[in-house]
């Protein structure tokens, strides 16, 4: 009786995880989105600097995906007021905490063997 619950509550923890995996996988859905954070893990952009460094972003999607990735906490836009405003964009603490992951993606790409 005992090993059913530990295991009935080990089962409840996974399916508490894999929500958990699945909410944060959502927070990356989209073709541009990690391209973006990427960008702006590196420094601030304005918006036409975004859209010259992701070359076929449409100004709809790259919109679209800025705020998406702001409804999720991982960017932060300011508006700055001047004629005309001036928008920027930057990563949030949130979104900091990926520079280990992107770290590791960059390594992986420079160490694989040529194909």
């Amino acid at each position: 009786m005992e090993n059913q619950t530990v295991t009935a509550c080990t089962e409840d923890r996974v399916d508490e995880l894999n929500g958990e995996i699945r909410q944060a996988i959502s927070t990356f859905n989209g073709k541009w989105k990690l391209e973006v954070l990427w960008l702006l893990s590196r420094r601030m952009h304005r918006f036409n600097e975004l859209r010259r460094e992701l070359p076929g972003v449409t100004q709809h999607t790259l919109t679209q995906q800025l705020r998406e990735l702001e409804r999720d906490g991982m960017v932060r836009r300011t508006v700055h007021p001047e004629v005309p405003p001036r928008v920027e964009y930057e990563t949030t603490d949130k979104a900091r905490g990926l520079r280990p992951v992107f770290n590791a993606i960059f390594e992986w790409v420079r160490d694989r063997p040529a194909d």
